[in-house]
């Protein structure tokens, strides 16, 4: 059983509809029952079979939720990075072989065992931040066992190290590189054997699409939408990234549980997201890595009371960023998210993006999954880059670091 008691702590629980600042909390104990948040209160007794933890005044927030991460991969695009800064265009990279075909390509060439290896080193780093939730796509295979492999080692990440790890398929993540097939007879593999196979097996909680003129058209991403429907698996959308393609009204009809990027997200389709419940995840690695311009429509999604995440979008490519605190300063600074905009982003928004309702919050009947901070303000973890980590991270009511 996992029961603890932590006493004296202020806390930050970032409930939802709190007119107080980070949801602030008077009472200081909270009292965890089989991983449950049971009680909270204050001057609460410790029971015979409870672990105490002392937090002397510092500060409780939620376990953070990163809600959007390719984090299974393989081999290192470090010196594709190089060769950009040197002036190198992607299409040339992409001809000499690099590129998503360099990851795909050491992805397929890679065992279990080493994926296995490299995203936990990867996903630590995240953990070690106060991440207790992490969602994983697979889409570096794009062939059948690829695939598998990857949604596999995903789930081996979450035994290894005691924290939630939701698995999204993403087959519709680009054409395989080393075949003849068109499009939509790609699609085809995606809808019919994929899909229905992952589901059966229990592999993937979600099905994500690169809807994009670079990606999928809107009319092969409504037929991966329609198959993850029929095999009863909710579904997300890579959206709005390069060019309004209405990917995101596209997801909204299927009330995606997200729908993610949306730098080029008319104002004008604000409210479809609002009408849906679809959460916008703000991903602000990639619009720093790529140099991108064309900014989400906060102030849009604001108005309208559309729940923005914030993620990493941990990739090989467009966002080699092992830090979802670093991701929440640039949301506010890029995007003009307010500090407390942006911590809810990785707790309670980055949950629900997820489908999650369980978590993302400190209240009685939610996951325990808390962190313990000794910091001046729930402020600084935004304010200051690299300058705080957790001493205590109990996931699932476990004390897992």
């Amino acid at each position: 059983m996992n029961n603890l008691l932590i006493r004296n702590a202020r806390i930050a629980s970032m409930q939802s509809g709190s007119e107080k600042h980070f949801g602030l909390l008077e009472e200081t104990d909270i009292r965890v029952t089989d991983g449950i948040i049971q009680e909270i209160g204050s001057n609460l007794s410790a029971q015979p079979n409870e672990t105490v933890i002392e937090a002397n005044g510092d500060w409780c927030l939620p376990g953070f939720v990163d809600c959007h991460t390719h984090l299974v991969y393989g081999g290192d695009r470090s010196e594709e990075f190089a060769q950009r800064l040197d002036g190198v265009s992607y299409e040339e990279i992409s001809r000499r072989g690099g590129g998503i075909k360099s990851s795909v390509r050491a992805t397929r060439n890679s065992s279990a065992e080493k994926l296995i290896t490299q995203t936990l080193r990867r996903a630590r780093r995240l953990r070690e931040e106060g991440v207790t939730t992490l969602e994983i796509k697979s889409g570096y295979g794009l062939d059948e066992d690829t695939e598998l492999k990857m949604l596999t080692v995903a789930g081996a990440v979450a035994d290894k190290l005691d924290i939630s790890v939701i698995k999204t398929y993403l087959g519709a993540h680009a054409l395989p590189p080393d075949n003849d097939l068109r499009a939509d007879e790609y699609i085809d593999f995606v809808c019919q054997v994929m899909i229905p196979k992952v589901a059966k097996e229990k592999l993937a909680d979600a099905v994500d699409v690169f809807c994009e003129t670079v990606g999928f058209s809107l009319k092969q991403t409504r037929r991966v939408f329609e198959a993850a429907r029929d095999a009863g698996l909710p579904v997300k959308g890579h959206v709005e990234q390069l060019s309004d393609s209405k990917g995101a009204v596209l997801a909204c009809e299927f009330q995606a549980l997200s729908v993610d990027h949306i730098e080029y997200l008319q104002e004008s389709d604000v409210a479809t997201l609002a009408a849906a419940g679809t959460v916008a995840v703000l991903l602000p690695g990639a619009y720093y890595y790529l140099k991108e311009t064309q900014k989400p429509p906060v102030q849009a999604l604001r108005e309208a009371g559309v729940d923005m995440a914030v993620a990493t979008d941990m990739n090989p490519g467009t966002s080699p960023v092992a830090s979802l605190l670093t991701c929440a300063n640039m949301a506010s600074l890029f995007f003009g998210l307010t500090v407390e905009e942006a911590l809810r982003g990785i707790t309670i928004n980055g949950a629900r993006a997820l489908g999650l309702h369980d978590r993302g919050e400190i209240a009685t009947g939610k996951r325990a999954d808390l962190t313990l901070w000794d910091m001046p303000s729930p402020a600084s973890l935004i304010y200051e880059i690299n300058g705080y980590r957790p001493h205590t991270i109990i996931a699932g009511g476990k004390h897992v670091a």
